[in-house]
């Protein structure tokens, strides 16, 4: 007898749970998780950029679409630390360490102009202080970025959706410049990249490869060793060599650069607002990676050639026409350009735009001369204000704008620094 009602029992409590499973399924519906997580040192991490994101907000204004890598609504409690620790820290509300990041405002930008059964899944990752070399695979800071892309897939398909990776943006480079480490900043990148692909891949089993939306450091000046003007200073390489990895390489993509943005006390790290409008320039260019756009390069130099006693460059426009604007970013000699000679001289007198091109006019021949631009500001300083900087941007800005803390700002493109030979 009793054997007689266990089993019934047991079958009963067997078709409640298939029941509830299938019910708890049919409520989540279909959805498309698109994964876009932000991967770096500390400027990935948002560190001290004081939050302005209300996350409340952000679930109630764009209907739940931007989640976490739990699929939720509680951001922004991350460190260098174990999954166990970082939930923990997320009950507690521990917000030491909810910083504003960029993703939420590439998110918030992105939301309203995604399908309704789309999701945005954000996070960051990485760890400050270090150098690519350090990021790369098997360090621990990239193990755990796989880990939390491996358990942010886990929840999609738990609940049955879909769970894709079109993109990873990358905050990455200041280390490089200040530690002087003796690397090749982009053979490690294409290291790192591969591996990101692979690891990525094999766990969303997705066929295409995943896009990386890259920014460029600003940071030349922190090098204890910078030189205004030295031909043959290092402190240019990494965001020379970020330029032109994002020119040459069909699978990355433009955010932008971030001098024209204010930093916290001018020293490392942008503020909020900056993290905000540097986000939307990565939206543009996920949106375009979503629906399969024509790559964004942003403003960056694509051919060069000496005409006399000038140098002529021309640029890859998204938004012509060009501009020189002092206004958002503080006006600079020449606008941000050099020419530099062997013994360390500028010999530009003026510059002057001429359509898609800038002419830098010499005082002698620029033959076997570098061509720099924003390579400049006061020593220990970055940013808009007295960091290395320019004033190229083209007009995006006309037709394009995010509002930050009440206020608008034009999402113009501004020219990539480079350090080039002519």
């Amino acid at each position: 007898m009793k054997r007689k009602y266990l089993l019934i029992f047991i079958c009963l409590f067997g078709i409640i749970f298939f029941v509830y499973k299938a019910l708890s399924n049919n409520d989540y519906g279909h959805k498309v998780v698109l994964c876009i997580p932000v991967y770096g040192q500390s400027l990935a991490l948002g560190e001290e950029a004081i939050r302005i994101t209300d996350f409340d907000s952000l679930r109630i204004k764009y209907d739940g679409k931007i989640v976490t890598e739990n699929l939720d609504y509680v951001f922004g409690y991350y460190d260098h630390s174990s999954r166990f620790k970082q939930l923990i820290k997320k009950l507690l509300h521990y917000d030491k360490k909810a910083f504003e990041l960029s993703v939420y405002g590439m998110a918030e930008y992105m939301a309203p102009r995604i399908g309704k059964d789309t999701l945005i899944c954000i996070f960051p990752g990485g760890h400050g202080l270090n150098t690519i070399a350090y990021l790369m695979k098997p360090e621990r800071p990239y193990s755990k970025f796989i880990q939390e892309i491996a358990h942010a897939c886990k929840e999609a398909r738990k609940r049955g959706w879909e769970f894709y990776v079109p993109a990873i943006c990358w905050m990455q480079g200041e280390s490089d410049i200040v530690d002087y480490p003796d690397t090749d900043y982009k053979e490690l990148f294409k290291e790192m990249y591969n591996n990101l692909n692979t690891d990525v891949k094999k766990v969303t089993h997705q066929q295409d490869d995943i896009r990386i939306i890259i920014y460029q450091t600003n940071a030349v000046s922190k090098g204890s060793l910078y030189q205004t003007n030295h031909f043959d200073a290092i402190e240019p390489i990494t965001p020379t060599s970020q330029m032109e990895m994002l020119r040459d390489d069909t699978l990355l993509w433009a955010s932008g650069p971030v001098y024209p943005y204010t930093f916290v006390n001018e020293v490392i790290h942008i503020d909020a607002e900056g993290q905000k409008r540097l986000g939307s320039l990565a939206a543009l260019s996920a949106l375009g990676i979503i629906h399969h756009s024509e790559r964004r390069i942003g403003l960056m130099p694509i051919n060069m050639s000496i005409i006399g006693h000038d140098v002529r460059i021309e640029f890859n426009v998204p938004s012509p026409p060009l501009c020189f604007d002092t206004v958002l970013v503080n006006k600079i000699d020449n606008y941000g350009f050099n020419v530099i000679k062997k013994n360390n001289t500028d010999i530009v007198s003026s510059v002057e735009i001429k359509g898609n091109c800038v002419l830098i006019k010499c005082t002698e021949s620029p033959a076997g001369c570098k061509v720099r631009y924003a390579i400049n500001g006061e020593k220990y300083k970055t940013g808009r204000e007295h960091g290395p900087r320019g004033n190229l941007r083209d007009s995006q800005g006309k037709t394009m704008e995010v509002y930050v803390n009440g206020k608008s700002f034009p999402l113009d493109n501004w020219c990539f620094q480079f350090d080039l030979n002519i």
